[in-house]
């Protein structure tokens, strides 16, 4: 794994940690990488129950690391490579997504919740990168921008789906289009954020260990199927509700959820991997 990340694994919580502090987590190549090869390494851990994302010293995420945007006023047309991320907007084999959306759709299409710990910035590619997780907790004072029009550039790693989902199509434009500076109490009244803490990865970690007590099958269905609802009519919505609690009903964990409440006992839940 790759020394732009950390990762630590307890009781099937994942404490995920973007580790560039000198340069605000920003984006490299590097980190690229490092954030696709992980989301895919954590999706194929069946013992995997949520995630916590976050960021090492004093910011979540600043963006694309300065150096880049030096690289394309430099080189010229895209399709040069001067600019410190070649391939980054290569389309992905088999996949829907080019590398940077993976970076960020990793974490969104990964079996279980993902909160993400925001604190100091998160700009650009790194505001992105926390709209890919389920859940946002941010700090007072974090400030948050769709800062690539500074850049003469647009939201390419996800950001134009996932910003209409939560703040609709109005705010969303507003945001692209001015690239304001937005704080963190602001981000919580339209949507950007989920909740204000005083310490976001405390909050997020005790969220992930509460969500990691609860049955695996059960939370998975759920992102299943909040996933898919923006994308599909209220009808195939519906048939997606009827098939997942379908195959919840009576499976082994459905029932433990059961008898461990009336037995007044913590549940003991079967890996999706092994039931």
């Amino acid at each position: 794994m790759s020394d732009r990340i950390t990762v630590s694994i307890d009781n099937g919580v994942a404490d995920v940690r973007l580790n560039r502090p000198d340069k605000r987590n920003a984006l490299d190549r590097e980190m690229f990488d490092a954030l696709v090869d992980t989301s895919a390494s954590l999706a194929a851990d069946s013992s995997l129950r949520c995630v916590v994302l976050s960021g090492e010293g004093a910011s979540f995420c600043a963006g694309l690391d300065f150096g880049s945007f030096q690289g394309m006023a430099d080189s010229g047309p895209r399709e040069s490579s001067n600019d410190g991320t070649d391939g980054v907007t290569d389309a992905g084999e088999g996949r829907i997504t080019h590398h940077g959306q993976q970076a960020v759709y990793g974490w969104t299409e990964l079996p279980v919740p993902v909160i993400a710990a925001v604190k100091g910035h998160a700009l650009g590619g790194g505001i992105q990168l926390a709209l890919g997780a389920d859940i946002r907790i941010v700090a007072p004072g974090t400030k948050m921008s769709v800062l690539e029009i500074r850049w003469g550039l647009v939201p390419d790693m996800t950001g134009t789906q996932a910003l209409v989902n939560l703040v609709g199509l109005d705010v969303a434009k507003e945001l692209t289009f001015t690239g304001r500076m937005v704080e963190a109490e602001e981000a919580v009244d339209i949507g950007l954020a989920t909740f204000l803490d005083d310490d976001p990865h405390a909050r997020a970690m005790a969220m992930a260990h509460e969500i990691a007590s609860k049955s695996p099958h059960a939370v998975r269905a759920a992102k299943r199927l909040f996933n898919e609802a923006p994308k599909v009519s209220v009808a195939e919505g519906f048939a997606m509700e009827r098939a997942e609690i379908g195959k919840l009903i009576g499976s082994p964990n459905q029932v433990e959820s059961i008898k461990a409440f009336f037995d007044k006992r913590d549940p003991e839940f079967t890996d999706p991997g092994n039931a």
